[in-house]
């Protein structure tokens, strides 16, 4: 019996479900991330945890952009060296979840 790869299915309904996402981004970000802490951190979990892909590393550096938010907090719930400070955005900003 031909085993079926199921995660191609789910990247389309995730990417569905994130095309009825609106965001106000602030120029202020509402995460702060240690730079310093990250450099000794070989796993960098926080790439492969956010649903949005708002961290990734960039010739060996951690980069940050939050722009694609969805406030999960999931970053600084698997950030074992307490780099990551998050926060909800300014009133008026992050995002806007459409139910269809």
């Amino acid at each position: 019996m031909k085993e079926i790869d199921y995660s191609k299915y789910v990247k389309q309904l995730i990417d569905g479900k994130l095309l009825q996402v609106k965001t106000r981004v602030n120029n202020k970000s509402h995460i702060k991330v240690d730079q310093e802490v990250c450099r000794g951190c070989v796993e960098k979990i926080c790439v492969f945890a956010c649903p949005a892909g708002c961290y990734q590393v960039v010739v060996g550096v951690l980069k940050f952009s939050h722009d694609g938010c969805l406030e999960c907090g999931t970053c600084q719930v698997v950030c074992a060296r307490g780099a990551v400070k998050w926060g909800y955005p300014q009133g008026g900003f992050g995002i806007n979840y459409r139910f269809s």
